[in-house]
């Protein structure tokens, strides 16, 4: 069989969109979502491999800024929308859209590539690197009590339809992705994401919800949220689905926390996703009591090895070689020196002797702040080239928050 690969045309997305589909198991996705991904798409940043009329291969990637530690916002390629059919798999396929979307990724000059994988074990191969961590967890509100700090008082809740909420959350969500590595900027669009709500999707939960934390006027933080009735032999025993929760200040955050642990006719909060440093697991009284579990949730793909180092600060002084093994994208590949601390830094190619050994892969792990260069080593990723430049380097990379991506893409 022969095949092409092309930039998406606007008038293939159905066919494309549909491959991904089947891809993914065959169900289709709600109208409501449909419609969001199509014009959420980027064609022009959208491959797609044909076999005659018929894609057998996807691959897209959304034009975004990421913060990274430090607070800067950085351009990055946010890589999605990858399937190959069943049938065409072990042919390079993927390889070749790999291989494809990173050169253009780098002509673009955009330093970092990143994704969330649905299957992780695949993106190794081509430099990504687990880099932010997701914790879900379910409260069980009957056994767990919140003790919230001075000021949770003084913070009003108010509730508004979710179809009205956009103006409010965008701005108190754009004012915490700067505080935070991971965190993506919305771009005009992007703000429909946390309003999508296909009744098909609800699994027998309500409609989406929306309350805002709002204190002397201002609107300080908030909460998108489903209510699922269920009922035992004992009485209600409902769940309170959480699926975005922010707020500007501690005080605002636990009051969100404690209305949502006291939802009438519920006995659990279920959270899809938070961060490892989220405030919540220090205001129960008994974490074990919410099931955490931790999952990978960004991959990072330096793209631009130089670019994408200068592009965030360091938590402390560090002057240090990097030998980068880099096979996908030889011209990372070598040394490079950076030098830098929390007000910048510059990292540049040098013949100096190497202090650290990794590949791209671990550089992408370590660049949030999120893992440790020290625990790499401890698995052997990393090696230790001059005593105590593991030492230096890994506090350095490390950040005071941890990174997260709070919804997928």
């Amino acid at each position: 069989m022969t095949t092409e690969l092309r930039v998406l045309d606007p008038s293939e997305w159905d066919r494309w969109f549909a491959a991904l589909e089947l891809a993914f198991g065959g169900i289709p996705e709600e109208p409501e979502e449909r419609t969001l991904w199509r014009d959420l798409t980027e064609c022009e940043r959208s491959l797609a491999i044909w076999d005659g009329g018929r894609a057998v291969a996807t691959a897209g990637a959304f034009s975004f800024r990421l913060t990274v530690p430090g607070g800067a916002s950085v351009p990055a390629a946010g890589v999605t929308m990858v399937s190959v059919a069943g049938t065409h798999r072990r042919r390079g396929i993927l390889t070749s859209m790999m291989r494809r979307q990173l050169d253009d990724v780098r002509a673009l000059g955009e330093p970092l590539a990143v994704l969330t994988a649905s299957e992780p074990v695949i993106y190794g191969r081509f430099g990504y690197g687990a880099a932010s961590w997701s914790q879900r967890a379910v409260i069980d509100t009957t056994r767990v009590r919140l003790d919230v700090p001075a000021g949770a008082d003084a913070v009003a809740l108010r509730a508004v339809p979710a179809a009205e909420s956009s103006a409010a959350t965008e701005a108190v969500y754009a004012r915490m992705v700067p505080r935070r590595p991971g965190m993506v900027a919305r771009a005009p669009g992007w703000e429909r994401l946390p309003l999508l709500d296909p009744p098909g999707a609800r699994n027998g939960a309500s409609p989406k919800q929306c309350v805002l934390a709002e204190r002397d006027g201002e609107v300080v933080g908030y909460a998108y949220y489903t209510i699922k009735p269920e009922w035992s032999w004992a009485g209600a025993d409902g769940a309170v689905n959480a699926q975005e929760v922010m707020a500007l200040d501690g005080a605002a955050e636990a009051a969100l926390w404690r209305f949502l642990c006291s939802v009438d006719l519920t006995a659990k909060v279920r959270l899809d996703s938070s961060p490892v440093d989220a405030a919540w697991q220090h205001l129960v009284s008994d974490v074990r009591r919410c099931e955490p579990v931790l999952r990978e949730a960004l991959f990072v793909r330096p793209v631009e090895v130089g670019a994408a180092l200068e592009a965030r600060t360091y938590r402390a002084p560090v002057d240090v070689v990097f030998e980068v093994e880099d096979a996908f994208c030889p011209w990372n590949a070598g040394r490079w020196r950076l030098s830098g601390d929390a007000k910048g830094a510059e990292c540049s190619r040098t013949s100096d002797a190497a202090d650290l050994a990794l590949s791209v892969r671990e550089l992408g792990s370590a660049y949030l702040g999120g893992t440790s260069l020290a625990a790499l080593a401890g698995a052997g990723r990393v090696t230790e080239l001059r005593e105590g430049a593991l030492a230096e380097a890994s506090l350095a990379f490390g950040s005071e928050v941890a990174p997260w991506l709070p919804h997928g893409f």
